[in-house]
């Protein structure tokens, strides 16, 4: 009886090489850099692979839309970090507050401030933007509150959009406002602003208690 023998199956098809994390990162701080100083219709495909050595056809491969490369490359090194909850309101705003503030007052800021600005005029970036990091940030940091509310360091009456608006809105106004002469002396006196600034807040929202609200557990207001 004749043997049978199996069809070459030829050589076993070698994997693509590795992502180099170098170049991603190389990519999205081009493509902070870009935006942060000339906005959405400066920052073209061609010039990211441009500065940043990278092929144009990879970029399309990784990145499809200029939507999903910037919305990406705030991700992945403009993001502000919600600290887990330590048990105290003050420890966690101040945490927050240094994130943000070390994160406003520099390049990655001015593109995640800028973006908040011009993501409103584009649809498809706003909701990109909005489900890939402000919702999941803001939902996080309201947490804070809301556990805070439970332990009784907030009356039941505190809204978390209001005090987190406070904190934010107050640090970027303060960035943003400031000559860029005296960024240095802003960014020496940041640790002594910040305390005083989430006891400003604190002090702010256990005055603005509505009348007979206590402490507690109770429905909280957005």
């Amino acid at each position: 009886m004749a043997s049978v023998t199996q069809p070459d199956e030829g050589p076993v098809p070698r994997r693509g090489r590795r992502r180099d994390p170098s170049i991603d990162r190389r990519v999205a701080e081009t493509v902070i850099e870009l935006y942060a100083r000339a906005g959405w219709n400066g920052l073209t495909v061609d010039e990211v692979a441009r500065r940043a050595r990278v092929g144009k056809a990879a970029l399309y491969l990784r990145w499809p839309t200029k939507e999903a490369l910037l919305v990406d490359a705030v991700a992945a090194v403009g993001v502000p970090v919600v600290p887990e909850p330590s048990g105290s309101i003050r420890i966690d705003l101040l945490e927050l507050a240094r994130s943000l503030f070390g994160l406003y007052s520099t390049t990655n800021g001015i593109a995640y401030l800028r973006l908040y600005v011009e993501a409103r005029y584009l649809p498809s970036l706003e909701q990109t933007w909005q489900q890939r990091t402000t919702v999941p940030r803001q939902l996080e940091a309201r947490a804070l509150v809301r556990q805070a509310i439970a332990r009784g360091e907030l009356p039941a009456g505190t809204s978390p959009t209001i005090l987190l608006d406070a904190l934010a809105g107050a640090m970027a106004n303060h960035v943003l406002s400031t000559p860029p002469e005296l960024y240095a002396e802003m960014i020496a006196q940041a640790p002594s602003y910040l305390e005083r600034l989430v006891d400003f807040v604190l002090a702010g929202a256990r005055a603005a208690a509505p009348p007979g609200a206590g402490s507690g557990a109770a429905a909280v207001p957005d």
